[in-house]
């Protein structure tokens, strides 16, 4: 079985069967489109750009701020499907840039516009000057590509969202949310649809990532023992992005369906299976110091140590969900795809006024964070942020 599988806790694929049912019409449709992927070396981006690649492409054009990631990303494809005919480019350039736009001037139009780009971490939230970053660019930067796209007249304009946007409870789900509502505004212009799912297993930067860095740089492995949550393989990650931008009709939202095969599962769970897949026992101690202590006695005998605690950090939601009650759903048109079938709903005096204030705050050159989850709460006023005073940066 598949290793990520196994230690998520799942015997197969989600989308398998959506995908093959219909992959003559995403292979069409890949085959005669240039694709435009934005933030296309992150983990998503990477999984997004390999299933359009593997489709044969007119044109793949990826842009994104890290360097070193694009090479990554080109090294992979390179060492798992080779070449294509169509016109295969990355960019290491920041879409808030002029140097953003002359490209769009120069190597556009495109018929597909993909954003993966995001600050996705629930510990972004912990300094005003991060949190203003995150509005540039989960929201801000998100609407001037919107418009760029409606400008150029692209056929679907795709931007990755999260479950965390259902009932946000902390400041990246909220942001999220707030996206989809200008999102929503400029559907009237160019079609748009977007996606919820899970955490994206050992996607950079998260838990599960960092599990394999700890037992690079030989540190003990720390995790919740009272968090539970869906997870997706990177593989899965691309599927479900692809088919809601070429398959969605305007203003969708996909979701993975809950069912047996996407399961709950906690993070100490997935880390002792982690361990003994590389052939290590998982050793419980008392405190961070001890683990920290115990690393090299406990490595020479093929044992880890780990330590496990409840979680009290800011922000962090009981459980996940993809929708809310009174939704629009539609269940049946594909087999482990949900949709959330959506009107031109918003405010647009509330999306001014947002853009507005934070305009006025940059102008001022100052911001606190209590103001700027007061605008969150303004444009999402279910929003119900849970502040701890704990943040992910002060724990192993």
């Amino acid at each position: 079985m598949d290793f990520v599988l196994d230690l998520i806790g799942r015997q197969a694929e989600l989308f398998g069967e959506d995908v093959s049912r219909h992959e003559a019409e995403l292979r069409e449709r890949v085959s005669a489109s240039a694709f435009l992927v934005i933030g296309g070396a992150g983990s998503i981006g990477q999984a997004v750009c390999k299933e359009i690649f593997r489709r044969g492409p007119r044109a793949l054009h990826v842009v994104d701020i890290s360097e070193n990631n694009l090479v990554e990303l080109v090294r992979d494809l390179r060492g798992s499907l080779g070449y294509i005919d169509g016109d295969f480019r990355t960019f290491a350039v920041d879409i808030g840039s002029v140097e953003f736009d002359a490209l769009l001037r120069h190597e556009g139009p495109y018929d597909y516009v993909l954003n993966l780009s995001a600050l996705k971490h629930v510990r972004s939230e912990k300094d005003p000057y991060t949190l203003m970053r995150m509005i540039d660019v989960n929201v801000l930067n998100t609407e001037k590509t919107l418009k760029q796209a409606a400008d150029f007249g692209a056929k679907k304009y795709f931007c990755v969202s999260t479950d965390k946007a259902t009932n946000p409870v902390n400041m990246m789900g909220c942001s999220k949310r707030i996206m989809e509502q200008f999102l929503m505004r400029r559907s009237l212009e160019v079609p748009v649809s977007t996606a919820r799912f899970a955490n994206v297993a050992f996607s950079d930067g998260s838990l599960l990532h960092g599990f394999n860095q700890r037992i690079q740089k030989r540190q003990p492995i720390s995790a919740p023992n009272d968090v539970r949550r869906y997870f997706v393989t990177p593989k899965e990650s691309g599927e479900l992005c692809l088919m809601s931008c070429l398959l969605g009709e305007n203003r969708d939202i996909f979701f993975p369906k809950l069912s047996e095969q996407l399961h709950l599962i906690t993070f100490d769970e997935i880390a002792r299976r982690y361990l003994r897949r590389l052939g290590y026992e998982p050793v419980e101690c008392e405190s961070e110091e001890a683990a920290r202590a115990a690393v090299e006695t406990l490595s020479k005998e093929r044992r880890w140590p780990c330590y496990f605690s409840a979680s009290d950090t800011t922000g962090e939601k009981d459980f996940e969900e993809f929708f809310t009650e009174g939704q629009q759903l539609d269940m049946a048109r594909f087999e482990n795809l949900g949709v959330i079938r959506n009107d031109a709903d918003f405010d647009n005096d509330r999306l001014a006024w947002f853009v507005d204030e934070i305009g006025k705050l940059k102008a001022a050159d100052e911001w606190d964070k209590e103001w700027i989850v007061h605008l969150f709460q303004t444009m999402v006023p279910e929003f119900e942020h849970r502040e701890t005073g704990r943040y992910l940066d002060g724990k192993m």
